[in-house]
């Protein structure tokens, strides 16, 4: 009986290591985003997936005989870790590649390993070719005068030399991607496509910038000649048949003062209706998809315009205010709606206050908006045409009769469409920048004529008819 129970508890004792060993298990690492470039200082972010956690990190940045190392420990869990089942977890590293360590610009090595907290402790490592820069980058911007009206678009072009991971340029609190020239010679000759926003202060200055990937910045300006705009004040009268339209709509879950859900609708989910469009700036193509001018919906009315101050009042009292960024324009009860140029379909769903909404990407960050449709045509990864049907207009979302919001944004920032009306301002403003090839693909249309600028009188037959329009 004794000799049973040895044998019994030796058993035990080799057998629980041996399956808290099979228990155990593989991490697995990653850097995001893939380091291809770090300066003297660097935050790498490394992403650790094991169940059981984590028993280190490791980060070791090697050139030649220099060497940095970065690393985080967590207490060792050889016995209990098989009760946990954790998330995966970001951990940030600061490694340095300091002239003092041995550094200097060029080629090296980054080696990123993660253990495991378990009694195996198995790890995974990942190695990275990077590039170090030890010095800012340097920036050539070209001479010409840039045009700017606030709430529109210009570009600018310019060279970098050195290192960088980020380019283009800063109006205020925004900043605009850059893009390799077409038929430029290589990458360090870039454009920009930007806005100057309609709520950014006249005197603010746009630079150009350039930064590396160690967070050295550089900026340069380059002659503006920005066109301040004063932009129309609206006053919206709120029925209680509207109302109960847009909060059985657009908040159909939602409970409480149904004043109180519109001004949650006209305010918080206005502004995260507004940054998922901002958002759709990632799946710009990075080429030409368009061919100027772009349309506008024929024979339309203008109701209401860019940048309009709306005051909205209910029983005669103020009860908020909102900035409308786009143009609504109406013609007949479900018109067919087309894409004012051509471009790839990213967005084709609801989308709040905008209703039946579709986005067209046209390449290098600008994309075009159609809200408020009764019905959608397209999907979404579809290419349309000039004129192509995307569906039919309407009043969904917070519209409050059957009309098309059209609007377009530039990197995520809307901008007054007018502009891109304008086959004349289109070859001045953006084409004559761009190299031959860029421009010589880029014809205006056949029969293109200059849109110019509504003026606030052509709208005045559809005053009356303003309080209906959202």
């Amino acid at each position: 009986m004794k000799y049973a129970l040895l044998i019994l508890l030796v058993l035990l004792l080799l057998g629980t290591p041996a399956t808290l060993f099979f228990l155990s298990s593989s991490p697995v690492v990653e850097v995001t985003p893939t380091p291809k470039g770090l300066g003297v200082d660097n935050q790498i972010q490394v992403k650790v997936t094991s169940p059981h956690g984590m028993r280190f990190v490791t980060a070791v940045l090697t050139q030649g005989q220099a060497r940095s190392v970065a690393s985080k420990e967590e207490p060792a869990d050889r016995w209990m870790f098989w009760k946990k089942h954790l998330a995966p977890t970001t951990q940030t590293l600061h490694v340095t590649a300091k002239k003092e360590q041995g550094f200097q610009g060029g080629p090296a090595k980054l080696v990123v390993e993660a253990a495991s907290n378990d009694l195996r402790a198995s790890s995974d490592t990942k190695s990275y070719d990077v590039f170090v820069s030890m010095e800012p980058p340097r920036l050539s911007v070209d001479d010409l005068e840039h045009i700017i009206n606030q709430g529109g678009a210009e570009l600018v072009t310019f060279t970098v030399s050195g290192y960088y991971t980020e380019a283009g340029v800063i109006v205020g609190n925004y900043r605009f991607r850059s893009f390799p020239m077409p038929g430029g010679k290589n990458e360090n000759d870039r454009f920009c496509l930007f806005a100057f926003p309609w709520d950014t202060p006249a005197d603010t200055r746009p630079l150009v910038f350039a930064r590396n990937p160690g967070g050295q910045e550089v900026t340069a300006p380059f002659r503006v000649n920005l066109h301040p705009k004063k932009f129309r004040q609206r006053e919206l009268d709120l029925s209680d048949e509207f109302l109960d339209k847009a909060v059985s709509e657009i908040d159909p879950g939602g409970t409480g003062d149904k004043l109180d859900r519109f001004l949650r609708i006209n305010g918080e989910i206005r502004k995260q209706n507004n940054k998922t469009l901002a958002d759709l700036r990632d799946q710009t193509e990075k080429r030409m998809l368009w061919t100027p001018p772009f349309q506008q919906l024929s024979n339309s009315k203008v109701e209401a315009f860019f940048a309009d101050v709306r005051t909205y009042k209910y029983n005669g009292k103020k009860v908020d205010q909102q900035v409308h960024l786009g143009f609504d324009l109406s013609k007949v009860k479900q018109a067919p709606v087309v894409a004012s140029n051509s471009g790839k379909v990213i967005w084709a769903d609801r989308l709040g206050i905008y209703g039946n909404c579709v986005v067209v990407d046209h390449g290098y960050g600008l994309q075009s908006i159609y809200g408020h449709m009764s019905k959608i045509d397209v999907t979404k990864g579809q290419m349309v045409e000039r004129g192509g049907e995307l569906g039919r207009s309407g009043a969904t979302g917070l519209a409050g009769g059957d009309h098309l919001h059209f609007s377009m944004q530039i990197d995520g920032v809307q901008v007054n469409p007018i502009e891109w009306w304008d086959a004349h301002w289109i070859k001045d403003r953006v084409l004559s920048k761009l190299s031959p090839p860029a421009a010589s693909s880029a014809k205006p249309a056949e029969g293109a004529k200059e849109v110019p600028e509504v003026a606030p009188k052509q709208a005045g037959h559809t005053a009356k008819k303003h309080h209906k329009r959202r």
